[in-house]
């Protein structure tokens, strides 16, 4: 090779050993640049490590309020005094749906037929029909009586709800099987005839579910789990814990009564009692509408125990492998009653059924039900609490339920053009009704929408005063336009939180009333996030509604959805007052 060859070759050695050199260094520059851009990309989406975007601090919160509230036009509406009397207060009859709403589970078609109320655990659908599945083999096998064919109607009717219809002489059935006696002793107080058939059709209890973490740390420092325990360590800030409506739940209302027992076991409406019970109230964070809106707290984590009954826990593995039952209370062993004064016919096939519930197949599969599970369970209440009592209960409940606690709530009322006619009336009339059930020491405001928002009422102690313009600017709503649901919930919860800086140890609710539509303003997605960060549950209460879109809110904060129909709004409203106002 001669010298001038051998130089080329080393001058392009030596060249491609620089691009290669040069080569590596751009791929090392890449590959920093990418590793330092992923470095900084981690830290900006971990600087928040846990939130997501339904999860931002109340600072952050504010500042998207404030930037929401900026995109809302609200108008301010001059409220108008109507008078309140007693003509705006609906009769108990009058409130209640017509019985249609609750149609038969079991329709029977003989010459002498029986209808029969029934609870819904054993009138409902899949592993809650016993009851229907014995109706209909009765129906089917040709029971007669004085030679002419014998039958049974089923209606699945919450016990609370039956013993209404019955009181008020809005629909009677023959019979009536409530889950526990305390329905049986309220209908005597309130001077019904009824007549007791049977003490026990099907065995069940109520009970307390306590996580299984929860059960042991109880069992732990108080050497054993009752209802006495559970009490103590509920007042004592050591359980969250969530019942159901003592006014329509029969597992709720036991709990109540239980509850007040294991204050004063001789007087369960001694002041004693009623003390004990304000100092548990206020640990409770959730008395549910429904036993729906218990379990989705459950599940959040924001309770370690709520009230069920036996028989639907048996029935859920997921329940029977997270939580421990601890039966509490009377048995809900299912009594029936006859309602009135029977026919001799009549009066013959419910016994007749009676029996055939109590026959060796009927209480087998009575058990593949899940009853008779719990047998060797014996209440700790006195068998001689009266009707009266039981009642007294209840106002006591209603009175005491806040500990003394403020709520300030605001309505947001829907007046688009998709509410008009039978919508807007019933709201209106459910609204003005319900002004009955609260209590007069709350705080009350009155949020509209249609394209726009408009405050009709501020927020201000619920007297006399406040109730008769109240009442006036509920009948002064009218309807057209679009729906800017979620500009109106924005402007309510900017009401809210300026009025708890004048009154921060109240409870801040807000009730959406709305046919679930939304076609203006904000999306869910905008101030979902801000909704979370306030902690305030928003109820809905649907009227004739896309009953989605109103669940999607309310789950936000795990708030109760009422589907109603315009039929029984006003009784389903007065039902979630109770609860809840």
């Amino acid at each position: 090779m001669t010298l001038s060859s051998r130089q080329s070759t080393i001058s392009t050695e030596r060249v491609i050993v620089v691009k290669s050199q040069t080569r590596n260094i751009i791929i090392f520059v890449v590959i920093a640049l990418v590793v330092f851009g992923g470095v900084v990309l981690g830290l900006t989406l971990t600087k928040d490590m846990g939130m997501s975007e339904e999860e931002i601090t109340k600072e952050d919160a504010q500042q998207r309020m404030q930037t929401l509230m900026k995109g809302i036009a609200v108008s301010q509406v001059t409220p108008r005094k109507a008078a309140v009397s007693d003509d705006d207060v609906l009769s108990e009859e009058q409130e209640l749906p017509d019985i249609a709403s609750y149609p038969l589970t079991v329709e029977g078609q003989g010459e002498i037929n029986i209808e029969i109320f029934s609870s819904p655990e054993k009138a409902g659908e899949d592993t809650d029909g016993w009851l229907n599945e014995v109706a209909e083999r009765f129906n089917r096998d040709g029971i007669t009586v004085n030679g002419k064919s014998a039958s049974v109607s089923i209606r699945s009717v919450s016990s609370g709800l039956a013993v209404d219809y019955i009181s008020s002489g809005k629909y009677l059935p023959d019979a009536i099987t409530p889950s526990n006696e305390f329905w049986g002793k309220m209908l005597e107080a309130k001077k019904v005839k009824v007549t007791l058939k049977e003490k026990k059709l099907a065995g069940n209890t109520a009970g307390v579910l306590l996580s299984q973490s929860k059960y042991n740390e109880i069992l732990e420092k108080y050497g054993s789990v009752n209802m006495k325990v559970i009490s103590e360590a509920t007042a004592n800030n050591e359980i969250a814990m969530g019942y159901t409506n003592p006014f329509v739940s029969s597992t709720g209302m036991n709990f109540l009564v239980s509850t007040l027992y294991s204050y004063d076991a001789d007087n369960l409406l001694s002041s004693k009692a009623v003390d004990g019970f304000k100092k548990f109230q206020e640990n409770v964070p959730l008395v549910s509408f429904n036993t729906l809106q218990m379990r989705k707290s459950a599940e959040s984590g924001s309770l370690d125990s709520f009230v069920m009954e036996y028989q639907l826990y048996y029935n859920d593995p997921s329940l029977k492998s997270d939580y421990v039952f601890t039966p509490f209370g009377v048995r809900h062993d299912n009594p029936l009653y006859a309602v009135g004064s029977l026919s001799a016919d009549k009066n013959a096939v419910l016994e007749q059924f009676c029996a055939y519930c109590l026959t060796e197949d009927s209480q087998a599969l009575a058990k593949q039900y899940g009853f008779n599970q719990n047998e060797n369970y014996h209440s700790e209440l006195p068998d001689n609490i009266s009707g009266e009592n039981l009642l007294k209960a209840q106002k006591l409940y209603k009175e005491n339920k806040d500990s003394g606690k403020t709520i300030m709530a605001v309505f947001v009322a829907d007046i688009s053009g998709s509410m008009y006619g039978e919508s807007i009336n019933s709201l209106q009339t459910s609204l003005i009704n319900s002004m009955q059930y609260i209590n007069k020491n709350n705080y009350i405001g009155l949020v509209s929408y249609n394209s726009k928002v408009y405050i009709n009422l501020p927020i201000a102690k619920f007297d006399i005063n406040q109730q008769a313009l109240f009442k006036g600017a509920v009948q002064d709503l009218d309807t057209n336009g679009q729906t800017a649901t979620y500009d109106a919930l924005v402007v309510a919860l900017d009401m809210l939180q300026k009025a708890s800086a004048e009154h921060p140890d109240a409870k801040p609710i807000l009730f959406l009333l709305s046919d679930g539509e939304q076609n203006n303003g904000w999306s869910l997605n905008d101030i979902a996030p801000v909704l979370s960060a306030s902690e305030i549950p928003v109820y809905s209460i649907g009227y004739n509604a896309n009953i989605e879109a109103l669940k999607r809110v309310s789950e936000i904060n795990e708030a109760a959805t009422i589907n109603a129909n315009s039929d029984d709004i006003i009784y389903q409203l007065k039902n979630l007052f109770n609860s809840e106002m």
